[in-house]
């Protein structure tokens, strides 16, 4: 199972429903554990379908942090303005 360790402030927000997606910039580091876990196309590593896995989310690197596991699926979209607007991994809750 993938583990993401993520801010309080976005977990508090994710665990409350008001934060839907949670977002990684599309770097050979997420583009390597993404592939390891959704189907990707060869070389792109685009995202194919819409299948749901399971993520570990965690607040903080210990073993006893805080956590949770949602069923997501991933996609390639435009960022948020106020972030910059590059295109980033979005995972949907």
């Amino acid at each position: 199972m993938l583990i993401l360790p993520i801010k309080k402030k976005w977990f508090d927000m994710i665990l409350s429903g008001k934060k839907k997606e949670e977002y990684r910039e599309i770097k050979p580091y997420y583009k390597s554990r993404f592939n390891n876990v959704f189907y990707m196309t060869p070389y792109s590593f685009i995202p194919v379908g819409n299948e749901q896995k399971q993520i570990m989310f965690r607040n903080g690197y210990g073993k006893n942090s805080p956590s949770f596991v949602a069923d997501c699926s991933l996609e390639i979209k435009q960022g948020k303005i106020e972030w910059g607007q590059k295109k980033v991994l979005t995972i949907m809750f």
